[in-house]
């Protein structure tokens, strides 16, 4: 035997007798986190998970936006290929799976851990309830209603910051000449979508909101108040033109570099401008409701578990769900992410200003459900389909408002 053989022998039996990582199960969890904001905080999520439990966590993000990775975790999940817990928002998005015995029951999870009682707002977990017993654990408040500004662009403009809609709408045109774009937009759906959404809750106010998507009140769907909405939609339409943008972050990015006004856009954004180092109330500015009612929307995202056959993997789902709602985990995870608790017994010290707002919005009981929680799947799907024909073409906002009427009646 050769003497360089010999040595590659000794070498893989040293290696073999080295203690290797042991796990007990490998957990896929799938989501669809993956800008840099979120990236951060699907880190904070998995290294909490992996020192408070024996399980390792194994990222299964999906590229793209929640349209994009929803129908790929439902085929995965009815078609026999489950992945250990699986991203979806507050809401009807998983009921389907929930009513067919798809989902693993954690009630007795929640019980242990009390929460009912830490979980704040209530609706958190109703929505997370099926005939009295609990299916999902919820991981953060994520709201719509925010318009970012960048004090630059408008610097630039020579112009003053905007703090409402209607400021940003009068500055459009000198931001244009300073080579501004006025409103960051990305050209899908679902963005066009929430700034619909915010729209209405901001501008109309939280019970016009409430009366529109909720109960479905035709005089209100059909008023003039809707009308000015949809009109207040075409001048977003002008105000974004020429972007060519799609992704949110992509958006959100415009406003870090100076390039754009504003945009209209989740507190998730907020994740883009920490990993880029800027400060909130110095580098941005952030408004609630952009400018009109201080309302934020009580939705944001859960976490679901899949049932499976393996014990093993059910044990491992079990204490994923338990860490999810841990105070540990809500602090790190949401103070990386730019979202809101679902625990009302924490204190997040460290936050920065916008959060701040978004808290004392959260406590002073100035909020609206999720669009989620008000529509079924396919009825928010059909408005996202709306919304990017509507800004993608010359359709009038009086035929968009029709059509939106026609959506929401048939879904009450």
């Amino acid at each position: 035997m050769s003497k360089i053989l010999m040595r590659r022998l000794r070498a893989g039996a040293a290696l073999m007798l080295l203690p290797a990582a042991s796990w007990a199960t490998d957990l896929e969890v799938t989501h669809w986190w993956t800008s840099g904001g979120e990236a951060a905080a699907v880190q904070e999520l998995a290294r909490i998970f992996e020192e408070q439990t024996e399980h390792r966590w194994i990222d299964g993000a999906i590229a793209g936006s929640g349209s994009t990775a929803r129908p790929i975790m439902m085929s995965r999940i009815m078609g026999g290929d489950p992945m250990g817990a699986t991203q979806f928002n507050h809401g009807q998005q998983a009921l389907e799976l929930v009513e067919a015995g798809m989902m693993l029951d954690l009630t007795e999870v929640a019980e242990r851990n009390n929460w009912r009682e830490v979980i704040n707002p209530p609706s958190l977990l109703e929505a997370c309830t099926f005939e009295g017993r609990i299916y999902c654990a919820p991981v953060n408040i994520h709201s719509p209603q925010w318009m970012w500004v960048s004090p630059a662009a408008f610097e630039a403009a020579g112009l003053e910051p905007a703090t409402t809609w209607e400021e940003l709408k009068a500055a459009a045109p000198a931001l244009r000449e300073a080579g501004k774009l006025p409103l960051a937009l990305g050209m899908q759906g679902w963005q066009q979508g929430l700034l619909f959404y915010t729209l209405v809750a901001g501008l109309g106010g939280p019970e016009f909101y409430t009366s529109a998507f909720a109960d479905g009140d035709e005089d209100v769907l059909r008023g003039d108040e809707m009308a000015r909405i949809f009109a207040e939609l075409d001048a977003a339409r002008e105000m974004s033109s020429g972007g060519n943008l799609s992704e949110w972050n992509l958006a959100t990015a415009r406003i870090i570099e100076g390039e754009a006004g504003a945009q209209v856009m989740g507190d998730w954004a907020q994740g883009e401008f920490a990993v880029a180092g800027k400060t909130a109330g110095q580098d941005y500015d952030c408004i609630i409701g952009v400018g009109g009612a201080p309302v934020i929307a009580t939705g944001g995202d859960a976490f679901y578990f899949p049932v499976n056959r393996n014990e093993a993997t059910t044990e491992a789902q079990l204490a994923l769900a338990e860490v999810i709602v841990s105070p540990e985990a809500q602090i790190a995870f949401n103070a990386a992410k730019g979202s809101l608790p679902v625990r009302g017994d924490i204190d997040l010290q460290a936050v920065n200003d916008c959060t701040t707002r978004g808290l004392e919005t959260l406590a002073a009981g100035n909020t609206v459900l999720s669009i989620d929680e008000l529509l079924q799947p396919d009825s928010r799907g059909q408005i996202e389909d709306l919304m990017a024909e509507f800004f993608g073409s010359t359709m009038t906002a009086e035929a968009a408002h029709e059509r939106l009427v026609r959506i929401v009646l048939a879904d009450k």
